[in-house]
């Protein structure tokens, strides 16, 4: 019988710092700027950086980037504020980019 390793976990590719829960995943259907992106409801061990108004796919968002607390890679961003009432969900919520990530206790 396997043992339990533990949570299923996203860690930053540079430095392998854990940096997300997989049961925080909300979706795996985004656009980063690297291609795909996951969107979660929490992350762990990142710092945030500046808020700043961008035009993203899905309209005018606030917006900060998110690093790795340890290398400080830029991993995604989050959503600070959405302009349009059907992108308000995201508020609160990160964005890390597939390219950046890699699974841990899988």
């Amino acid at each position: 019988m396997a043992e339990l390793v533990g949570p299923r976990l996203y860690c930053c590719c540079n430095c392998r710092n854990h940096v997300a829960l997989h049961d925080d995943v909300i979706s795996k259907a985004f656009q980063g700027r690297n291609g795909r992106a996951f969107l979660f409801s929490h992350a762990m061990n990142i710092d945030i950086g500046p808020k700043e108004d961008r035009n993203l796919m899905t309209g005018l968002h606030t917006v900060a980037d998110v690093y790795c607390n340890d290398c400080r890679e830029v991993l995604g961003w989050k959503y600070e504020r959405a302009y349009e009432e059907s992108q308000k969900y995201k508020e609160g919520k990160i964005i890390l980019e597939k390219s950046k990530i890699a699974k841990e206790n899988w």
